[in-house]
């Protein structure tokens, strides 16, 4: 199993809840997505990110899969001008 690991960080903080919404909905739209876990920053420190995405998925073609998907480049273009810093890290588990 291959998860995929998202940290984001918003101009406005308050975009991350939004972001959070869309993201869950993209759950129940792509195949691709074994497990999804979509939490917001609850401390709000100097070092903290604002939205933490992990997913799961079969593979490293399942997670391609799961870029690819229309549903997930929607998301990405509504998202990308709302950011000013993202972090990824994908591992085998």
């Amino acid at each position: 199993m291959l998860v995929h690991v998202v940290m984001m960080k918003f101009a406005d903080a308050s975009d991350a809840a939004k972001a959070k919404l869309r993201l869950e909905e993209l759950a129940g739209v792509v195949t691709e997505i074994r497990t999804m876990d979509c939490r917001l920053d609850e401390l709000r420190t100097d070092v903290s990110w604002d939205l933490l995405l992990r997913t799961t998925h079969e593979d490293a073609d399942d997670l391609r899969g799961y870029q690819a998907h229309p549903a997930h480049k929607e998301f990405g273009a509504w998202v990308r001008p709302l950011l000013t810093a993202r972090a990824v890290v994908d591992y085998t588990g």
